[in-house]
């Protein structure tokens, strides 16, 4: 056996013990795990104040001919870019797209960093603004002309917002939506004891005292006036843009779960293509189904095949 060799068969073997590192160049070969659960990835995700999720902001990437656009990650409410994206970030950069995720909404009361744990907390008019400085960053890092949106729960009505009243439908290409809320929801009757006021639901007053730290909350209402507004028109579609919604009928938070179907979108339920998928609205951005149908989404011209397997609700597959 020559040197080299040998150098080749004691390097190999010092990398699969760990003791030395891979170079930058394997490392980038590797692809990265995509864990199909969600409460324990979030859990850890949220362990890293401020992190990025893995394979996402690589502010070098440039999209290739085949993925021509950047894809932004949306998170939900009270979720941020890392505990909210731990299997979409890794699975897109994976299948070679240039993955970008944010925290938007923060509380102002809050210092820094820790005010990035928990986001969407904001009118969403003034996150859709912070979205607006993403993407315009975004664009001028790739080069590119448009953007690709991924949103899950709050993060699929703010990006529309952007599209509608900041200017934004010209950047935007495909928009997918994951747990959408097209219409609002009515968790626990929420919306309707707002609706009703006093003596027999919530004061207005009280819903007031709600906006310096959680204004978003009662924006995502069936009968808010943010709705109002988005669906002004009779709709919330904006002309030139590719919208895919992907909705699971145990949806605990949007309430309907047919308030993420919009007449004029591609609307898709998990359970239509898996009836073992018990996802709900969490798990859903952990969801092997939902996976393969925002890969579908993302890029039409290679379709691939939907898995059927049991997914639990939380904790996924097992």
């Amino acid at each position: 056996m020559t040197i080299r060799r040998l150098t080749v068969a004691a390097t190999s073997l010092l990398l699969a013990l760990g003791i030395v590192a891979a170079s930058p160049a394997q490392a980038a070969k590797k692809p990265l795990p995509v864990p199909y659960t969600f409460l324990t990835s979030a859990v850890l995700a949220g362990l890293g104040v401020d992190a990025d999720p893995p394979g996402a902001n690589d502010w070098s990437c440039k999209p290739s001919a085949r993925h021509p656009r950047p894809v932004v990650l949306v998170h939900g409410l009270t979720g941020n870019k890392a505990t909210n994206w731990q299997t979409f970030a890794p699975l897109l950069k994976n299948e070679g797209y240039c993955v970008f995720a944010l925290t938007y909404g923060q509380a102002t009361q809050v210092p820094t960093p820790f005010n990035q744990v928990f986001g969407g907390l904001q009118a969403m008019e003034k996150s859709a603004a912070q979205l607006k400085t993403f993407v315009a960053r975004v664009r001028s890092a790739t080069g590119s002309s448009k953007v690709d949106i991924l949103g899950h729960s709050e993060g699929t009505v703010v990006p529309n917002y952007y599209a509608k009243f900041l200017g934004g439908a010209k950047n935007i290409h495909a928009y997918v939506s994951i747990a959408p809320l097209w219409h609002g929801t009515n968790p626990a009757g929420l919306d309707t004891l707002v609706t009703l006021g006093t003596p027999f639901g919530v004061s207005p007053a009280v819903v007031r005292l709600l906006d310096p730290y959680f204004a978003s909350g009662p924006q995502l209402l069936k009968g808010s006036a943010f709705f109002a507004k988005l669906r002004s028109g009779g709709t919330p579609v904006v002309k030139g843009i590719r919208y895919t919604n992907i909705v699971t009928r145990y949806d605990e938070l949007v309430v309907p779960y047919t308030s993420g179907i919009q007449k004029g979108m591609t609307n898709l339920v998990v359970q239509d293509f898996c009836s073992l998928d018990l996802s709900e609205h969490f798990q859903i951005v952990a969801d092997p189904v939902a996976a393969a149908l925002v890969l579908n989404a993302l890029d039409p011209a290679h379709p691939r095949p939907v898995p059927c397997r049991l997914v639990l609700p939380f904790v996924g597959t097992l």
